[in-house]
């Protein structure tokens, strides 16, 4: 399946998301694509939209293929297979986890500005991305809403990879996405249009996200 772009995307996968309209939820956008299919998701069903800051640890020549994530507290989630395959060094690694802490938070300061973290404790969270293909940086974001204490926590999906289905699934209560093929390469490749989603973007979808503001 080809998606237009993260709005297409996001659009296709609210239908799926139908039942949780008017339910106790939240969704959950990553930024910064997530939070663009995130908006769509949110506005679609009617529900608080507000985001969750994990970040990938890229692979050395590979910055977009993680082979590991933070969670927004600084909690790391690192795929030990890749790295080996990479043979990424120790060093490498933890100077690339202090400069994702920092940029975490950096975001995080950015996009929700005075406001303050919507409560997700006993709500049901919806965690949307424009697509997973490794899956540590999701896995990372549904740490932090773990930690949180959400009644029940969905990942909403337009595409994933079968590998990182198959992790995920066994972490959440229910994985909701339009398709996982059997061959996966890049999620850009799943969409016409997949350019880089600027922090102003970001910051004006939230802004824009009514249910968000009145909270």
């Amino acid at each position: 399946m080809i998606f237009v772009n993260r709005q297409d995307g996001g659009k296709k996968l609210a239908q799926k998301l139908k039942k949780y309209s008017g339910k106790n939820a939240i969704v959950l956008g990553l930024p910064r694509g997530g939070i663009v299919t995130g908006f769509e998701v949110a506005q679609s069903l009617e529900l608080p939209l507000d985001l969750v800051v994990p970040r990938k640890i890229g692979a050395p020549d590979n910055p977009e293929f993680a082979i590991g994530a933070i969670t927004e507290d600084g909690n790391h989630v690192i795929e030990q297979k890749l790295l080996n395959s990479y043979g990424v060094s120790e060093e490498y690694l933890q100077a690339k986890i202090e400069k994702e802490k920092k940029e975490a938070k950096r975001r995080l300061k950015l996009y929700r500005g005075e406001r303050k973290a919507l409560d997700i404790k006993n709500k049901i969270a919806i965690i949307v991305d424009d697509g997973i293909a490794t899956g540590s940086t999701m896995i990372a974001a549904i740490k932090s809403v773990k930690a949180k204490k959400a009644k029940k926590i969905i990942v909403a999906i337009p595409v994933t990879s079968r590998s990182a289905l198959k992790k995920i699934e066994k972490m959440v209560d229910e994985v909701i996405y339009l398709d996982a093929p059997f061959l996966f390469g890049a999620v850009g490749a799943f969409y016409q249009e997949f350019g880089q989603t600027e922090d102003k973007e970001v910051i004006n979808l939230i802004q824009k996200a009514k249910v968000f503001n009145n909270n």
